[in-house]
C-alpha cells in the first residue's frame, strides 16, 4: 500500500503535513442549488412536495404523508422481529448512554441562582427545547447507534417531542433502526429522507410538526439542507468525514492499532486515518500490520481509498511533539494508546472524544460505551463540543433586583447609559432610585 510516511523532522514536513489535512467543506455548487430549490418547494407545498419527492429519490408511493409515519406497534414489531443477542446489545448501549447523559445533565443541565449580599437574585433558568427532529440514514446505510446518541439525549433533557425521519428507499426498512427507535422512546418516525425532509421538520407541513432543532448525521444534501434552515432552526454541526488520530508510544500490539485504523477508513473514501509515534520501528510495525489484514477486511477497497488519499503514519520526535500536532489537528476521535495514558492527558486540549489505553478502541465509543458519539469534525474541535443534553436544552437568565439593590445598580447603569447616548435606559434606571 502506498502509505503516506512523514517525520516531523524533515524539511518538508510542514508542506506535507497541511497537504494530508487538507478538507474543503464547501458544498459543491449544484448540489447547493438543487437543495435551495427542494427547500424553497416543500416550504411553498408542504405535503404535496413530500410525496412527489419521496416518489422520485426514494421511489416510495404513498397518497398521503400519513401513510410514511410508523406507528408505535410497527416499532414494537421491528424490535421483536430482530434477534434477541441485537435486542439485549441494543438496550445494553441504550442503558450506558441513557446513564452516562443523566450524569452529564446533573453536573451541567440544572438551573442555578443565589441572591447577592442587596436581596438580589441572580440565576439561570435551564429549559428543554419544546420540540426537535433527529435524522438517521435509512436503507443500507442504517445506522441505529445514531438513533440512541441523538434520540436518548433529548430524552434526558426532557424534550417532550421527538421527531425522527429516516429515508426506507423501494420501502426498505432497517428493522435495528426502528428497534433503537422504540428503545429510545422517539414519539414519532416518519420515512422520509434528503433534503425534503430537513425541509419538513425546519419547515413543517399539514403532516409534519415544526421542530426548534434538527440533529443527525446525512449525506451532502442533508448537510447542506441543515446549513441553509439554520436561523430558522437550530442545528447540531455539519459534520465532514469521519477522523481518528492515534497516538502511540510503541505499547500497543501492532494489530490492534491498525485496526483502529481503518476503524474510521472504512466509513468512506475520505474519511482520515493519522499515527503519531515517536518510535521508528514500531511505525514500521503497524506498517506491515496494515498490509497483513487489510486483504481479509471486507471494506478493504474502501479502507485503501482512504489510507492512500488522507492517511498517514507521523514519526515524531517525542509523545510531547505528538501532542502538539495534535492539538493543531483537533481531531475527532483522539486514541492515547499509551502504558500511561494519564500522563499525556493533561497535554491534549481540542478532541471530540479522548479514549485512553490500549483496550479503549474507538468503536466502543461508537456503540455502547456511553458518551455521545456525534462529535465535531475538520478541526472544529478546538471550538464546539461532542453533543449531548445541553444540545436539547436552552437557558434564560433570571434577574429579580430588590430595592436595595436598584439603590446600587441604578447608578452604575445611569452612569454607562448616559455615556452610551441611552437617554431612556439611564432614566429608567434613575426612577427607581430613593430621591
Amino acid at each position: 500500500m502506498k502509505l503516506r510516511h512523514l517525520s516531523t523532522a524533515a524539511a518538508d514536513f510542514e508542506a506535507e503535513f497541511q497537504r494530508v489535512l487538507h478538507w474543503s467543506a464547501e458544498t459543491d455548487s449544484a448540489i447547493e442549488l438543487r437543495v435551495a430549490e427542494i427547500l424553497a418547494d416543500v416550504r411553498l407545498r408542504g405535503d404535496a412536495a413530500l410525496l412527489d419527492y419521496t416518489a422520485r429519490f426514494d421511489h416510495l408511493q404513498a397518497q398521503s404523508v400519513a401513510e410514511l409515519e410508523l406507528t408505535r406497534d410497527e416499532l414494537k414489531a421491528a424490535f421483536d422481529a430482530i434477534t434477541p443477542a441485537q435486542r439485549e446489545a441494543l438496550k445494553a448501549a441504550a442503558l450506558r448512554v441513557r446513564s452516562y447523559h443523566e450524569r452529564q445533565k446533573q453536573a451541567s443541565g440544572l438551573s442555578w441562582s443565589y441572591v447577592d449580599e442587596d436581596g438580589t437574585l441572580l440565576g439561570q433558568k435551564v429549559t428543554p427545547l419544546d420540540r426537535v427532529g433527529i435524522y438517521v440514514p435509512g436503507g443500507k446505510a442504517a445506522y441505529p447507534s445514531s438513533v440512541l446518541m441523538n434520540a436518548i439525549p433529548a430524552q434526558v433533557a426532557g424534550v417532550p417531542e421527538i421527531i425522527m425521519v429516516v429515508p426506507t428507499p423501494r420501502g426498505e426498512r432497517n428493522p435495528l433502526v426502528l428497534a433503537a427507535a422504540y428503545i429510545a422512546g422517539v414519539h414519532r418516525v416518519f420515512t422520509l429522507g434528503g433534503a425534503q425532509a430537513v425541509a419538513a421538520l425546519a419547515y413543517g407541513t399539514a403532516t409534519v410538526p415544526k421542530v426548534d432543532k434538527i440533529t443527525g448525521p446525512g449525506n451532502a444534501y442533508v448537510a447542506s439542507a441543515k446549513k441553509h434552515v439554520f436561523g430558522q432552526v437550530g442545528i447540531d454541526m455539519i459534520a465532514g468525514p469521519s477522523e481518528i488520530l492515534i497516538l502511540a508510544d510503541g505499547t500497543t500490539p501492532p494489530d490492534w492499532v491498525a485496526m483502529d485504523l481503518f476503524s474510521q477508513a472504512e466509513h468512506d473514501e475520505m474519511a482520515q486515518s493519522i499515527l503519531l509515534c515517536p518510535d521508528a520501528e514500531y511505525i514500521a510495525l503497524v506498517s506491515a500490520a496494515i498490509d497483513k489484514l487489510l486483504p481479509e477486511m471486507p471494506r478493504r477497497d474502501v479502507i485503501r481509498a482512504s489510507l492512500e488519499g488522507r492517511g498517514a503514519l507521523i514519526l515524531t520526535r517525542s509523545m510531547e511533539e505528538a501532542c502538539e500536532i495534535s492539538n493543531r489537528i483537533a481531531p475527532e476521535h483522539l486514541e492515547v494508546s499509551s502504558a500511561n495514558p494519564q500522563a499525556w492527558e493533561p497535554l491534549l486540549r481540542h478532541a471530540g472524544a479522548i479514549f485512553l489505553g490500549a483496550y479503549t478502541s474507538e468503536s466502543l465509543g461508537d456503540y455502547c460505551a456511553g458518551p455521545n458519539h456525534v462529535l465535531p469534525t475538520a478541526g472544529t474541535a478546538r471550538f464546539s463540543s461532542p453533543l449531548g443534553v445541553y444540545d436539547f436544552q436552552k437557558r434564560s437568565s433570571l434577574i429579580e433586583v430588590s430595592e436595595a439593590g436598584a439603590q446600587k445598580l441604578g447608578v452604575i447603569a445611569a452612569e454607562l447609559a448616559y455615556g452610551e447616548g441611552l437617554q431612556g435606559h439611564a432614566r429608567a434606571a434613575e426612577m427607581r432610585l430613593k430621591k
